[in-house]
């Protein structure tokens, strides 16, 4: 089974040219925690003799100190290289071992079971051809075994085999193993795993690892390596769509220019027409340039330098496609993310986006939906946080040249970084279908009626649905006072707080109300108090879709304001006065009343007039407090309402 051959004594020049035509096979293991994943491995590489000396002696040494074994090799200390997994007897980062055999080289990534860790896994599963999922055999398919076949679905594994560890602890027996498959299978059947494959193995002892078991003749299936050395993987690339993202533009003097980059599918071959995106100049290959020399075709996922026969414009980020054969183009698409960092996802907010080799600004539009990997169950919700997977509406400020994630791996793919920290913060694969607008504006779905004309029911919105999706509850805010009080400053600078946290509020001013829905009032004391009713009948609009509403207006009895608070309910009304002497008011005037009323009694701006709040939420005064003080104290008041969450 090992890489050892007789041509490596006696030609070794043959043995290296044959090791390097052997084909690769990148797998992950994975499973929940202690399904012994860091011990298959370790046991892979024993019995196939890919540990050197040295490295079982220090393994058998360390294996007394920190194994599980009782003092006894521990294979799983073959991969569990950081002191914090020793101790702790788990996997934290994903560790890469490489091995080859007569048929096949092997790269393994061994990664964490721990759902703390999940980015961690999916980092190591974004290469992967195969997908060795661990289930220890006492257990059955527990919540974690769940999450990782959703994310092996998710990243477009096509191989996966289940591997039912530890067969040693119940007997070897058949009945534990078929009842294992048959709750895999019941589960599976919603996952797209369309190569699926099952093995009964006890990695501490070797059983069916690398050779048949003794214990369990019931089994007639291969071992586990034999399986890893023979399943097929050749159909899996795309050869049908040639894409070449241009990496960099070679041209060492003024005879030759050639176009870098690693063909990320499909096939190329001399003389071949092609078209460059998004210039759409088409031409033919001259040359196909490689590291070993020109050569007549090229395939995935080669890196290569093509040269082209006549003078086209073509730049990094541009792409070389076939004319009859491109991919979609457009800068708004669906994507399934995986939020990767410890400060939430929030919608709105401008990221970073590498795609190829293009880096873009651009934006998480609107967040559809989170699906719980353990249940597979959609949900709405604000925001994703760290290790949660969601669909989500990308839009970028420039389009870019994609296809499916699972028609293409390299052009379906795309990682979002923090532009501040430049911090990787998601992972993201491009859906088949494509960004649909209508679904901006019509949050609803027709489902089927079991009624007898099978007609389509209306499934509406309800106010939970837009609670968890805009992550707050529905609001009003009244700032009251007299004219100069910072009433409409401060209602921006709380819309302008709240929309930094990625929250969705509108402020409704009265002199706004003015120029429109209240044109046709004036300033009497019963006309203020007819805007401030439509004022609040507004907001009451608003908070039935769940958004917060700033009402900046004067409010000046008691009596009405007591109205707005019965009208939007007492749960979500917010009171806030702010309060400042007149002549400082006086001297503000921003809008110039004071100027035109000339102190008469018809404008309720003067102290006398307009009646303070017998009790407020929160009493500000801004005559002392500056601006940004009085922004965070209402801020901080929300918080402890629970309307909003920081």
């Amino acid at each position: 089974m090992s890489h050892h051959s007789d041509l490596i004594a006696t030609d070794i020049d043959a043995y290296l040219a044959q090791h390097e035509r052997k084909e690769l096979l990148r797998f992950i293991t994975c499973g929940s925690v202690d399904d012994g994943k860091s011990t298959l491995i370790g046991r892979l590489l024993f019995d196939s003799k890919m540990l050197y000396e040295d490295q079982l002696a220090q393994l058998e040494s360390e294996s007394k100190v920190h194994g599980t074994t009782g003092g006894k090799f521990d294979p799983a200390l073959v991969t569990d290289g950081l002191k914090a997994e020793r101790e702790q007897g788990i996997t934290i980062d994903v560790a890469y071992r490489y091995f080859s055999t007569a048929k096949r080289k092997f790269i393994i990534a061994d990664t964490p079971g721990h759902e703390q860790y999940t980015r961690n896994m999916a980092t190591g599963a974004s290469t992967a051809d195969l997908a060795v999922i661990l289930i220890d055999a006492r257990h059955g398919v527990l919540t974690q075994t769940k999450r990782h076949s959703f994310i092996v679905s998710l990243l477009g594994i096509r191989h996966v085999v289940v591997t039912i560890n530890k067969m040693d602890l119940v007997g070897f027996s058949q009945q534990r193993f078929d009842e294992i498959c048959s709750d895999y299978r019941d589960f599976a059947a919603r996952l797209d795993l369309p190569d699926l494959h099952f093995i009964p193995i006890s990695a501490l002892n070797g059983d069916n690892v690398v050779d048949p078991s003794a214990h369990m003749p019931w089994y007639r299936g291969s071992s586990l390596m034999n399986f890893l050395e023979t399943v097929y993987i050749g159909s899996d690339r795309n050869l049908e769509d040639f894409r070449m993202p241009v990496q960099y533009v070679n041209r060492p003097n003024l005879d030759f220019r050639g176009f870098c980059g690693s063909i990320a599918s499909g096939i190329i071959r001399q003389g071949d027409e092609i078209m460059v995106l998004p210039s759409r100049r088409t031409s033919r290959v001259g040359r196909i340039v490689t590291f070993d020399g020109d050569v007549a075709e090229a395939f995935t996922p080669q890196a290569i330098t093509l040269t082209l026969q006549d003078e086209v414009d073509c730049s990094r980020g541009d792409m070389i496609v076939r004319p009859g054969n491109v991919p979609r183009i457009g800068n708004d698409f669906d994507a399934m993310v995986v939020w990767m960092s410890a400060e939430a996802m929030v919608p709105g907010k401008e990221y970073l986006f590498k795609h190829t080799t293009l880096s873009i600004p651009g934006q998480i539009e609107s967040l559809r939906y989170k699906v719980d990997v353990n249940t597979l169950h959609r949900s709405p919700t604000p925001d994703l946080q760290l290790n949660e997977i969601g669909r989500c509406t990308i839009s970028l400020s420039q389009p870019i040249f994609h296809d499916g994630y699972r028609r293409n791996r390299t052009t379906g793919a795309f990682i979002i970084v923090d532009r501040i920290s430049n911090v990787t913060v998601a992972a993201g694969m491009i859906t088949d279908r494509e960004t649909e607008r209508r679904h901006k504006f019509a949050a609803w779905e027709l489902e089927k009626s079991t009624g007898e004309n099978q007609a389509g029911e209306i499934r509406v919105v309800t106010g939970s649905d837009r609670e968890a999706r805009l992550g707050q509850k529905p609001a009003t805010l009244l700032l009251t006072g007299i004219s100069g009080s910072g009433k409409s400053t401060i209602a921006r600078g709380v819309e302008r707080a709240l929309f930094d946290l990625g929250r969705t509020s509108i402020v409704v001013d009265g002199e706004e109300l003015r120029r429109g829905l209240s044109r046709d009032l004036g300033f009497t004391m019963s006309d203020r108090s007819e805007n401030l009713r439509r004022g609040a009948h507004l907001a009451r609009l608003l908070n039935d879709n769940g958004m917060i509403c700033i009402l900046a207006m004067v409010a000046p009895s008691q009596e009405a304001r007591d109205k707005v608070a019965d009208l939007i309910g007492l749960n979500q009304f917010v009171l806030v006065h702010l309060d400042a002497p007149l002549d400082i008011c006086r001297r503000r005037d921003p809008r110039g009343h004071y100027l035109m009323s000339n102190a008469t009694s018809e404008l309720p701006i003067i102290e006398h007039t307009f009646e303070s709040p017998q009790t407020s939420d929160l009493k500000l005064r801004t005559d002392e407090i500056p601006v940004d003080q009085c922004i965070t104290q209402i801020l901080d008041l929300l918080v402890a309402r629970k309307l909003i969450r920081r």
